[in-house]
């Protein structure tokens, strides 16, 4: 990469660009000093913190929903699963007591759901009143007024499930409501409204309408939440939550300068990119993903081994979509199938086939080293049905075959990869006991493919243009279309929509505990989830803002 254009114009190249003409801070000793000493005192303070507050009380629920937004929850899950399990108890007694606000109703409910709880939504019945007309039931038009509640039900609605109507006109209620409070806050001038700022609140409620925090990253948002938790909350801990929070992605940034480092390492030792010029070179973008799935900062070993085959994927990805002949391509997902590198296929194939054999076999005794058992087999199977998906694909177009919409997604939820990336972080997680449960491997499979599903219909909505890549990619939209000749593009987009939140239902159901398998693998499905917009959100000139500027941060100033 030319110097001069890295150095006018860091932000633009920062994705899509190789690693080695960039300096990098010097990871975890940037941190070193009197910070690691002043983050395990703020970690000591917050903790005897939080072992104060009444674990029933409503403070307790929004110290949880404070620690979680601000990306701190992680060095407390025992104390956090202590509150939460007391506010179950709770729940499961009482259901929501009648001096309990829309509020913290809204707040319980979306805070024990995402910890796997299973609490009915039934309990919003109590919020709704009958209309004069007698059709029915509705939210009660006096809430309107309420709106902190209508934010916190409009973050609570975002858990539902399948079959909850109840949850899908809460959402549809608040979100009408808010809408119309987020301008006329921001209009009104900087007058107080119940202790905060009408400017603050205004942007607030945009935020909660545009990032509901369930399907958001704090790495992404949890500096926004810290002006809100600077100009409204009134409790004795804000101070050092906050002060901890900064530590703590100071912290979280050198852990990942270091894994840059290594991957940038790996990838330059493997020489992929000087021997396959026509793929991608883009470790920065495959770090990312990882980086977002795995947050947890012991897990940096999990965070570069998982990097591996995302890179992988890419590159095999290019080798279908824009250079192997179909021949070629056939013999490809051949000898993948095999696992052999077959003597007829291309230099460059060859190449690509030795890179994986290598990062697969990698990956396998790290796994066997930590957990005692050997995924060989099953990451091999899972290449297989990659390419067996690429390979579907390449033969779709190549006969200009245009599949019905239903046969297209079933093989492009295993051609986004992210089944492939599910099974190696399963791998790297989980013990041998997982794997020969039959209840675990389903449920991780239907986890993996609601992931898969949000991923690929996302991209398919035609907001991703990925930087510089002239493949073939087909699309639900222009397949659903094709069936249905009457279906104008608008209602078309609005069926991939409505298709998107079904499959975030069910991966909400999916991580409802019990989790037959580790925690970590349920957030980080669930982060994957997360990622896609930001991933999939090209602008004009086929750059990604927001992760650009994120990793901008990340690299050149040393903090985010």
């Amino acid at each position: 990469m030319d110097h001069d254009k890295w150095m006018a114009a860091p932000y633009q190249v920062l994705l899509s660009s190789p690693l080695e003409s960039y300096h990098l801070p010097n990871g975890l000793n940037n941190f070193k000093g009197g910070s690691e000493g002043l983050h395990k005192r703020r970690l000591k303070e917050v903790r005897h913190l939080i072992e104060k507050v009444e674990k029933g009380s409503l403070e307790s629920l929004v110290m949880v929903d404070a620690l979680q937004r601000l990306g701190i929850a992680y060095p407390f899950e025992e104390e956090i699963k202590s509150i939460l399990h007391e506010q179950h108890l709770i729940s499961s007694f009482d259901g929501h007591p009648s001096r309990d606000s829309l509020y913290e109703v809204a707040l319980r409910f979306r805070l024990l759901r995402q910890e796997g709880y299973y609490l009915p939504a039934d309990i919003f019945k109590g919020f709704k009143s009958k209309e004069d007309n007698n059709v029915g039931c509705v939210f009660d038009p006096m809430l309107g007024k309420d709106v902190f509640g209508l934010m916190s039900l409009y973050e609570a609605s975002h858990l539902g499930m399948q079959g909850e109507d109840i949850l899908s006109e809460a959402a549809e209620f608040a979100r009408k409501a808010l809408s119309g409070s987020a301008d006329k806050f921001l209009n009104v001038g900087d007058n107080d409204i119940n202790g905060v700022s009408s400017k603050l609140l205004g942007e607030l409620v945009r935020n909660t309408l545009s990032n509901p925090i369930h399907k958001s990253l704090p790495r992404f948002t949890s500096k926004s939440f810290e002006v809100y938790l600077k100009g409204h909350y009134h409790y004795e801990w804000t101070r050092a939550f906050r002060e901890l929070a900064i530590l703590d992605r100071d912290l979280i940034a050198s852990i990942n300068r270091t894994e840059i480092r290594q991957v940038s390492k790996w990838w330059r030792d493997l020489g992929l990119s000087n021997e396959l010029k026509f793929a991608r070179d883009q470790p920065m973008k495959w770090y990312m993903w990882p980086m977002v799935v795995l947050p947890e900062p012991k897990l940096s070993k999990e965070r570069v081994d998982l990097t591996k085959p995302i890179a992988m994927v890419y590159i095999i990805d290019d080798i279908f979509d824009v250079h192997g002949t179909l021949d070629e391509l056939t013999l490809f997902a051949e000898a993948i199938d095999r696992w052999e590198c077959a003597e007829e296929l291309p230099n460059y194939m060859k190449t690509c086939f030795r890179a994986l054999d290598k990062c697969t076999n990698e990956i396998s005794f790290r796994v066997y080293t930590k957990h005692g058992w050997n995924p060989t087999d099953l990451l091999r199977k899972s290449w297989a049905s990659l390419c067996d998906a690429f390979l579907v694909e390449a033969r779709w177009f190549t006969s200009s075959h245009s599949p019905p919409a239903d046969e297209y997604l079933k093989n492009a939820i295993v051609s986004t990869g992210v089944p492939l990336v599910m099974v190696h972080l399963f791998a790297l997680l989980c013990e041998d006991t997982d794997r020969q449960s039959t209840d675990t491997m389903k449920s991780f499979r239907e986890m993996s493919s609601s992931t898969a599903k949000i991923l690929r219909l996302w991209d398919d909505l035609g907001s991703a243009k990925d930087e510089n890549q002239e493949g073939h990619d087909g699309s639900y939209v222009d397949y659903y279309m094709k069936e249905n000749p009457s279906c104008s593009l608008e209602g078309a987009r609005n069926h991939v929509k409505a298709m998107i939140s079904n499959a975030w239902k069910n991966l909400n159901r999916e991580c409802l505990s019990p989790q037959p398998f580790s925690p970590s693998l349920a957030k980080g499905s669930l982060n994957t989830a997360r990622m896609v917009p930001l991933m999939y959100d090209y602008d004009e000139n086929h750059c990604l803002p927001i992760i650009q500027e994120h990793m901008k941060s990340l690299l050149l100033n040393g903090s985010v």
